[in-house]
């Protein structure tokens, strides 16, 4: 019998018997390893939290007891598990299943994530509105992938040991975070302390102390003294009991007979719970075991060969290798990266300058301040990050970068539309926020040439703060007749044409393309491609100016954006003619194909030559 046919939602688990249960694991795995296949998405970390799931959900009565995913990307075996199984082959497409947590998507979505370390704050929120609301559900935070390097999990974790009430954090420890307590010993008191005897036994206990008048309390005092320097020999975890957590663990995270035994006992406290686990990423699926980062995120493969080694060049290996290209001539580089050295493409720069490489966990606030720290101390310190993980640092780099003045590059991997992950990674809003910030310079390359030139002068030629924005992926079209000038901004097609197309970034693919087909129809225009976006060259509005009509495309939030200042720039320079200016709207952009996103937004060649079309052709 296929098990999996027999779950619609959670509470079909409760008839299934422990053997079943098993045999479901093998089923879910199977599923999630052949729909990651078909669609690319987040495999490792999804293998490695099956049987969690399952036992959480047999477990726990959802959707009034709520779960808290971090990060989001380890949540494929729970949505398979809350009526979504006939539905999975669609994560990650157009209208398809989000790859992370959604409420929208699911009333067993207790909240939206697709950034690390927020879970036990927002877990904590959770436990207090329903504390506030007289209700008795349990929250459970699982959090692991390095989550816990962030510092908002501390944050959480000081303020959650004061609930007292019905809040669990279970720690799933893959090996990116926290080392492993080891031993036989540790294993079997965990094991000891979690089973109903020790508990009933020391309830029996400290009642009776407490009952015995003058020397009770102290007695009582002095054990729990006592025992907490024991716990701390033995399992180097008095951190979470001083935070105020009973703390459980370390457990084997795929055995299932034994995870359902834990839950249960943790589940009957009315007082904060770490529950520390141990799993392996990728468990089940050897090519994902063997190497788990390299399975983190993956694009469609085949799953009986493993990943292709033959994805091509992308933007990412360009930076890599240009900066290890820098580094070489120049001892004062360095490289920072927020647990993402296989994504931007820095795992060259440490194995050859590894005292210059700095990975320093999922803490992009960290990252900024410590470059802020290590520029001011005469290095020239280079931080790779993901533009939408760039938004949990605006503060440093307002307070601990610009106005210090100190020299930084900010490499901005992943910039504009980055597709499949949806509207948590979309990076459309750096360009905005840091366009507002004084002593910021920001480059916009199109092709690999460009990022090779900007990083350059970023490096030796701007002060201050300097951000090289590039998207994800590979290079574009390339007009023939465009030449990079190493200027501030480019030029495509002749300068006396009365309409004007503004963009930067990879939409100027789109944008030659458009100008192309629209000079077929008889409307005469010409592309300017802004290669600096902050601050813009002041040649560039004076031949804006001109213009009879001007179209500023932009792959970012409008609000704000590029395209608003420079049309402000415009008016205050005196221009009369007709502007136009499309980016993303007020909205998040959900999940889809890079190309298919563009074409809903009318930012590929199609919906700018449409949108010029309509308002030159006529008069034409």
């Amino acid at each position: 019998m296929n098990l999996l046919d027999r779950i619609q939602s959670p509470g079909d688990l409760k008839s299934f018997s422990v053997e079943e249960l098993q045999g479901l694991c093998d089923e879910i795995r199977h599923l999630i390893i052949r729909t990651v296949g078909d669609n690319g998405g987040h495999l490792a970390s999804n293998l490695g939290v099956v049987e969690l799931t399952v036992a959480l959900h047999y477990v726990l009565n959802l959707p009034d007891d709520q779960i808290v995913w971090d990060v989001g990307h380890q949540a494929y075996t729970h949505k398979i598990l809350t009526g979504r199984k006939d539905q999975i082959h669609t994560i990650r497409k157009k209208d398809g299943l989000s790859g992370y947590p959604r409420p929208q998507e699911s009333p067993y979505d207790a909240f939206a994530v697709g950034h690390a370390s927020t879970s036990i704050s927002a877990a904590l929120g959770l436990a207090k509105a329903a504390q506030l609301e007289g209700r008795n559900n349990k929250v459970v935070a699982v959090i692991g992938d390095g989550a816990l390097t962030g510092g908002l999990a501390y944050e959480g974790l000081n303020n959650a040991g004061r609930l007292h009430r019905n809040l669990i954090v279970i720690l799933n420890d893959n090996g990116m975070s926290i080392s492993p307590n080891v031993g036989n010993i540790a294993r079997y008191l965990a094991h000891m302390r979690a089973g109903q005897p020790y508990l009933t036994a020391k309830g029996k206990i400290e009642k009776t102390l407490e009952n015995i008048p003058v020397v009770g309390p102290p007695i009582q005092h002095g054990l729990k003294h006592a025992k907490r320097k024991i716990k701390g020999l033995i399992y180097n975890s008095t951190i979470f009991e001083d935070l105020g957590f009973m703390y459980y663990g370390p457990f084997d995270g795929h055995d299932l007979l034994s995870l359902l035994s834990v839950l249960r006992t943790v589940s009957a406290f009315s007082r904060p719970v770490l529950l520390h686990l141990h799993t392996s990423k990728g468990k089940g699926y050897t090519f994902a075991e063997n190497n788990p980062g390299a399975f983190h995120g993956v694009p469609a493969f085949d799953v009986h060969k493993g990943l292709s080694e033959n994805a091509g060049e992308s933007f990412s290996d360009v930076f890599g290798r240009s900066i290890c290209q820098l580094a070489r001539k120049d001892k004062r580089i360095c490289a920072i990266t927020a647990a993402m050295q296989l994504g931007t493409c820095l795992t060259s720069f440490r194995q050859m300058f590894p005292t210059r490489f700095f990975d320093v966990g999922i803490a992009e606030e960290h990252a900024i301040t410590f470059a802020g720290g290590l520029a001011a101390g005469g290095m020239v310190p280079v931080v790779a990050i993901y533009s939408t993980f760039l938004q949990r640092g605006y503060d440093q780099i307002i307070h601990d970068a610009a106005i210090q003045q100190v020299k930084m590059v900010l490499a901005i991997d992943r910039a504009g539309i980055v597709g499949e992950d949806g509207e948590t990674h979309q990076g459309v809003f750096d360009a905005a926020f840091l366009q507002t910030i004084p002593n910021v310079t920001i480059y916009a390359p199109s092709y690999y040439d460009e990022l090779r030139e900007w990083l350059r002068v970023a490096v030796y030629e701007e002060k201050g703060v300097c951000a090289v924005r590039y998207p994800r992926g590979k290079s574009l079209y390339r007009p023939k007749e465009y030449v990079f000038n190493c200027k501030a901004y480019g030029l495509y097609g002749s300068t006396n044409a009365p309409v004007v197309l503004v963009t930067y970034g990879k939409l100027f693919s789109f944008t030659a393309k458009a100008k192309e087909r629209l000079e077929q129809a008889g409307i005469p225009c010409f592309v300017v491609k802004l290669n600096r976006i902050k601050p813009i060259d002041p040649e560039v509005y004076e031949l804006c100016c001109k213009a009879k009509s001007l179209y500023i495309f932009e792959e970012g939030i409008e609000q704000g954006g590029i395209g608003e200042h420079f049309l402000t720039q415009l008016i205050q320079r005196g221009y009369r003619g007709k502007a136009f200016l499309r980016g993303v709207k007020d909205q998040f952009v959900r999940h889809a194909t890079m190309n298919e996103s563009l074409h809903e937004l009318g930012l590929d060649d199609e919906g700018m030559y449409q949108t010029i079309y309509d308002r030159e052709g006529s008069t034409q």
